[in-house]
C-alpha cells in the first residue's frame, strides 16, 4: 500500500490544530458530527453493527462471511452498519447492498491511508473523529457482530463489551465471528481477567463466539423482542426507536397471521 506524505502531514496538522493546540472552533466540528450522524441515523429501523479488519480482500474467508452474515441478516430486514471502509466492512455493506428494501450504511473515518468508503453503502456519513464515529456506530443497533481484525477492531470489541457491562445499552447482544481467530483472547480473558478478579465470570456470558451464522442471525432476531421488552419497562413506547423496532415486528409477523 503506498502511503501519501501529503495525507499524513494533512492529518497530522488537523490532530495538532483540533487537539493540541486547544482550538475551541473544533468543538462546533464535534457537534456536527453528532449532529448530522444524529439526524441522519435517528429514523433506521433494526439494525446490527458489523465491525472488522480493512486490511482483507475478497478472496479471504472472512470477508465471505461477513458477506453472507449481512446477506442474511438483509433478507431478514435488517439494516447494516459498518465503519463503511474497505474489507471485512466491504464485504458487509456488500452483503446487504443488494436487499433493496434495508440500508447498507457505511461511517468512515477521514484517515492518511486504508480508509476510502467501499462502493457498497446506500447512506454514508464521513467522520473527523473516531469517539464520535463510535458513537454512532453503536448507539443505533441491535446487536453487534466482531469479525477478525487490528487494534480498531478490538478497541471496538472491548468498548462495546464495557458499555454492555456497565448497562449503558440494555438487551444488545455481541457476536464474536472467528472462533479460531479469538481462542487465545478469550483463553486470556478467562485465565487473566476473571482469574485475578478483574471481571466476574458471568462477565465472559456477554461475549457470543460462533462461527454458526444461521445461530447469530436466529439469536440477533430474539434479541428484537429483548429490546422491546426493555423500552416498555422504561416507559418508552412512544420513541421513534421502539416504534421502529415493533413495526419490523409487526410486518415480520404479518403474513404468518394471514396464511391461518
Amino acid at each position: 500500500m503506498v502511503k501519501h506524505p501529503h495525507a499524513k502531514r494533512t492529518a497530522t496538522r488537523r490532530y495538532l490544530t483540533d487537539v493540541k493546540t486547544g482550538d475551541a472552533w473544533s468543538v462546533f466540528k464535534i457537534i456536527a458530527d453528532f449532529v448530522q450522524g444524529f439526524d441522519e441515523l435517528g429514523n433506521l429501523g433494526p439494525s446490527v453493527t458489523i465491525f472488522g479488519s480493512a486490511r482483507l480482500d475478497e478472496t479471504h474467508p472472512y470477508y465471505h462471511q461477513a458477506q453472507t452474515l449481512a446477506d442474511l441478516l438483509g433478507a431478514k430486514g435488517f439494516n447494516i452498519i459498518t465503519g463503511g471502509g474497505p474489507g471485512v466492512m466491504e464485504a458487509a455493506n456488500r452483503g446487504a447492498y443488494g436487499h433493496e428494501e434495508i440500508e447498507s450504511i457505511g461511517l468512515n473515518i477521514e484517515l492518511a491511508s486504508e480508509q476510502q468508503p467501499n462502493p457498497y453503502i446506500t447512506k454514508g456519513r464521513s467522520f473527523d473523529y473516531f469517539f464520535s464515529r463510535k458513537v454512532m456506530l453503536v448507539k443505533y443497533s441491535m446487536a453487534y457482530v466482531i469479525f477478525p481484525g487490528g487494534f480498531g477492531t478490538l478497541d471496538e470489541l472491548f468498548e462495546a463489551l464495557t458499555l454492555i457491562q456497565t448497562k449503558k445499552v440494555t438487551g444488545v447482544k455481541l457476536f464474536v465471528v472467528g472462533e479460531a481467530f479469538y481462542a487465545p483472547l478469550i483463553a486470556f480473558l478467562h485465565e487473566k481477567l476473571v482469574g485475578e478478579g478483574m471481571i466476574n465470570e458471568e462477565d465472559m456470558d456477554l461475549i457470543c463466539v460462533s462461527d454458526d451464522l444461521d445461530w447469530v442471525v436466529a439469536q440477533i432476531e430474539d434479541s428484537l423482542h429483548l429490546q422491546l421488552r426493555v423500552l416498555e419497562k422504561e416507559g418508552l413506547e412512544d420513541t421513534k426507536y421502539y416504534r421502529s423496532l415493533s413495526t419490523y415486528l409487526q410486518n415480520q409477523c404479518a403474513p404468518h397471521e394471514g396464511s391461518l
